[in-house]
């Protein structure tokens, strides 16, 4: 079954039904093997990539991190 039809399915269940599938599809998340945990962080990392390729956020230099982390632990 396709995941479009999967997600328009599960968006005219009841609230608390659409929930507890909420609940199961996260809970389901924390036993990825290393495989689908490393394809996961690939996709992220391809995703992040993109998203900077397209200027579409903006970079903080790790020395502004840095000290932004400094300033908020004061």
């Amino acid at each position: 079954m396709d995941r479009t039809v999967i997600e328009r399915e599960a968006l005219h269940l009841p609230a608390s039904e659409r929930a507890k599938l909420a609940h199961a599809l996260l809970l389901s998340l924390e036993s990825l093997s290393d495989t689908e945990l490393q394809e996961a962080w690939l996709d992220e990392a391809q995703r992040r990539a993109d998203e900077i390729d397209q200027g579409l956020v903006e970079l903080i230099s790790a020395e502004e991190v840095s000290a932004k982390a400094r300033l908020l632990l004061k």
